[in-house]
């Protein structure tokens, strides 16, 4: 009968373990003084079998599973790479319970998961990974209770009950972390320390998915929590307070501002900027957007962030160009703040200026060169023969191939507005836009 590997290696290490003396904890120089030497084994071939013991107990530590935090907390001692002793995890998870004990009052409950928070700004990475699986394996919902629900709604459909029975089985999906988690955003700082805490986990998500249910829990309140409703919107200026301007060169994420004379420049006369901000966030943006007003859609960035060049005349400016839009918190990642914010300064620009008339995006298009490097065969295939005739007297060379149309493109910021390769790039950059992407 054959084995199991990992059952071959643990019975291999134990059969060395038995073998090894047993030296008393006690005088470290003496022990170590005291070479304690087994039978028939030569001084020379010791250090052959410490190797030996070490790679087995690194290749049984390879193949054991983690054990999950119910398993930790009946056992006595800390085992490999754990963080926390059994010990020290069971009082953790007696301060997270009492968190959310149902005889403590939302203002208490703040209060004792603000201590929380506190031990954990001190605590060791691997430690607050401890606090998280905590979070999810014990604050989990209640599988027996949600199954019973189910079946009393599926029972239920079509029936006068069934409205109850949907109730019921809304009120079984609610997790205990839930709640655990609403007590965390009641104190002051509550709210800044859950964004940071995802911020913390969503790195780790891929490697560790048993972190997942947290992530997800934390996303779904974010979602509500900072739904565009209690949201304002204000407008950054050179005027506003030296630590909100700090926040602007930190989180731009399109164009680094590379100075404060480049900062200076993008909130000058004929510019502005305007942000989210949560009112339990105060002086943190969740989401900027810089836009340049002018006569005309720019046809490249350069000018817009040239700090030489003088300011447009906004009295004729009837084109508003959203030229960078920068999420600041990692910790919020998957809840959608762009969309709602431009179409609010749209709104806050046309009221201040009626003579806009166009609403723009100057943005980068990530992916477009790389795949049209690999269709623009396919894309010069689908003109008529005029165009294609157009563009070979464009590129030089009739009938022109993929290769001739692509070598044209290197400099097609200075080509005419008119110019064939100009337009046939439009062509392929809307195609690739409205018919390629996913959410085209």
């Amino acid at each position: 009968m054959m084995n199991s590997t990992p059952e071959w290696i643990a019975r291999s290490v134990s059969r060395l373990r038995t073998a090894a003396p047993v030296v008393a904890v006690g005088d470290a120089g003496k022990a170590a003084e005291k070479s304690v030497d087994r039978p028939g084994e030569k001084l020379g071939e010791r250090p052959a079998r410490a190797g030996l013991d070490k790679s087995v107990t690194d290749v049984v530590a390879k193949v054991a599973v983690p054990r999950s935090t119910h398993e930790r907390l009946q056992a006595t001692l800390r085992r490999g790479q754990e963080a926390l002793s059994p010990r020290a995890l069971r009082r953790l998870l007696a301060d997270l319970q009492e968190v959310v004990a149902p005889q403590v009052s939302e203002i208490e409950g703040g209060r004792r998961a603000q201590a929380v928070a506190e031990w954990y700004a001190k605590a060791e990475p691997e430690e607050r990974r401890d606090m998280w699986l905590l979070m999810c394996e014990q604050f989990a919902p209640d599988a027996t209770r949600f199954k019973s629900a189910r079946q009393r709604y599926e029972a239920a459909a079509g029936t006068a009950e069934e409205g109850q029975a949907e109730i019921s089985l809304r009120r079984a999906l609610v997790s205990p972390r839930t709640r655990l988690l609403q007590r965390f955003s009641a104190f002051p700082q509550g709210m800044r320390f859950l964004v940071d805490m995802r911020a913390e986990i969503l790195p780790l998500l891929k490697a560790d998915k048993r972190l997942l249910p947290l992530d997800a829990e934390l996303e779904h309140l974010f979602s509500t929590w900072f739904d565009v409703a209690f949201l304002e919107l204000r407008r950054l200026s050179w005027d506003s307070p030296a630590s909100l301007l700090e926040k602007l060169i930190k989180y731009e994420a399109v164009h680094d501002i590379r100075s404060w004379a480049d900062l200076k420049n993008r909130l000058d006369s004929d510019r502005r900027c305007y942000g989210f901000f949560h009112p339990r966030l105060p002086g943190e943006p969740l989401i900027f957007v810089e836009v340049a007003l002018l006569d005309k859609i720019s046809s490249s960035i350069t000018p817009l962030l040239d700090e030489a060049a003088a300011p447009a005349d906004i009295s004729r400016a009837t084109t508003a160009i959203f030229y960078s839009i920068s999420n600041t918190q990692t910790g919020l990642r998957g809840v959608s703040f762009g969309d709602s914010l431009i179409k609010h300064v749209v709104e806050t620009l046309t009221a201040e200026f009626p003579r806009l008339r166009t609403f723009a995006t100057l943005s980068p298009i990530p992916g477009f060169r790389a795949w049209l490097s690999k269709h623009a065969g396919a894309m010069l295939e689908r003109l008529d023969d005029k165009r294609r005739s157009e563009l070979g007297r464009a590129v030089g060379f009739e009938p022109p191939q993929a290769t001739h149309f692509l070598g044209a493109l290197d400099k097609a910021l200075e080509l005419d507005a008119r110019s064939p390769v100009r337009q046939v790039l439009l062509e392929c950059a809307a195609y690739y836009l409205g018919r390629e992407l996913h959410e085209g």
